[in-house]
């Protein structure tokens, strides 16, 4: 059997490589050992939500974690210009649970736009409550939004989130729109049972609305790992379900690192044009040109959102580590990250934090 075959994609060392690693580059690029530079900093500020996703986590939530042990606005501060000044950072996107529960959100916004150089800084929510801050986060720095929103069914969406909140994320779309931010994106992860019908109609409120949908293959990272890949909707499925109604054309766009595989698409002649994006992660992996790294909310770097390791940058913060420890510390732990996440591998083992406890 293959690698790829085993959802690993094809990632080979550079050919001066002898074969013995040694230890991470002390400056430079956050590059691993088959030469993937990481760019991208996700960051989570909470694991809590205030839905209860069916895919996320069980109706009845999740033990939190204590707030002591969450970084501190000061503390996420100080990671961030690590990040960006020593290591090459140049994109930061705050992630939860839900970061809007996040009181300092707007806090550490302004911190990240007032590096030099600046980051790109954007904000993955749930929408809950983003109309009363959307312009405050402009205000902040805040340069991207996207929007999580699964339907537009009213009964779906209270079905799927266990929460009868739908007007509240419209309303939150719509105010991140009108205060400034270009593209709005809708993220979707799908129902199995509805998501073909749903991701037709979320395609045709995107497309009037202006926004930007990307639908995202559900991944084993539910709490209850109960994810069967025969149960879940592939990226080959969405597409079969949107074509009998929608015209879709690749994008000539390089993706580059880009997640999501885009696709143009209209209705016909008259009807909004925009653009459609598939995130494959299980079916079509795109491991290869990764430039992800994670930094959860009780401070812990991952290379990776299937990562079996983590390394505590917390600890070394609150023992009075200097930048130069804590820099080398974020150095190793992404120069060992692994060729691919492998889910599809029989050996996989799905990890033991959830979603909501990573940051996406």
């Amino acid at each position: 059997m293959t690698l790829i075959a085993l959802g690993v994609p094809t990632v080979r060392r550079p050919e001066t490589d002898p074969g013995n690693h040694g230890p991470a580059p002390e400056t430079g690029p956050l590059v691993d050992t088959f030469g993937r530079v990481a760019t991208d900093l996700r960051v989570s500020l909470t694991d809590r939500c205030n839905l209860r996703c069916t895919y996320c986590m069980p109706a009845e939530g999740l033990d939190w974690l204590p707030s002591e042990h969450l970084l501190q606005p000061d503390e996420l501060a100080r990671l961030l210009r690590i990040a960006v000044t020593r290591l090459g950072i140049t994109s930061v996107r705050f992630t939860g649970g839900e970061p809007l529960l996040a009181r300092h959100l707007e806090e550490v916004v302004a911190a990240a736009a007032a590096l030099e150089p600046r980051p790109e800084i954007s904000l993955t929510t749930n929408g809950l409550g983003l109309d009363r801050r959307a312009a405050a986060l402009a205000k902040a720095g805040l340069d991207r939004v996207n929007v999580s929103l699964d339907t537009v069914d009213r009964d779906h969406f209270a079905a799927i989130t266990r929460r009868d909140r739908l007007d509240d994320v419209l309303a939150g779309l719509a105010a991140a729109k009108e205060a400034g931010f270009d593209p709005v994106k809708v993220n979707a992860v799908l129902d199995p049972a509805t998501g073909r019908a749903d991701v037709v109609e979320l395609l045709r409120f995107c497309l009037e609305h202006g926004y930007q949908l990307r639908v995202i293959e559900q991944m084993p990272l539910d709490a209850g790992h109960q994810w069967r890949r025969g149960a879940v909707l592939s990226a080959d499925d969405v597409l079969a379900a949107l074509r009998p109604h929608f015209r879709l054309r690749p994008d000539p766009a390089p993706r580059g690192s880009a997640p999501a595989e885009l696709w143009l698409v209209d209705e016909g002649p008259g009807t909004p044009v925009g653009k459609v994006g598939v995130i494959a992660s299980v079916s079509h992996p795109f491991c290869s040109t990764c430039d992800r790294v994670r930094l959860t909310a009780d401070g812990q770097i991952r290379n990776c959102l299937f990562a079996k390791q983590e390394t505590d940058v917390r600890d070394l913060l609150r023992s009075g580590a200097d930048d130069d420890a804590i820099e080398a510390a974020w150095r190793t732990a992404m120069w060992t990250k692994a060729a691919g996440h492998g889910i599809n591998d029989p050996d996989f083992i799905q990890p033991d934090r959830p979603m909501s406890a990573i940051g996406g």
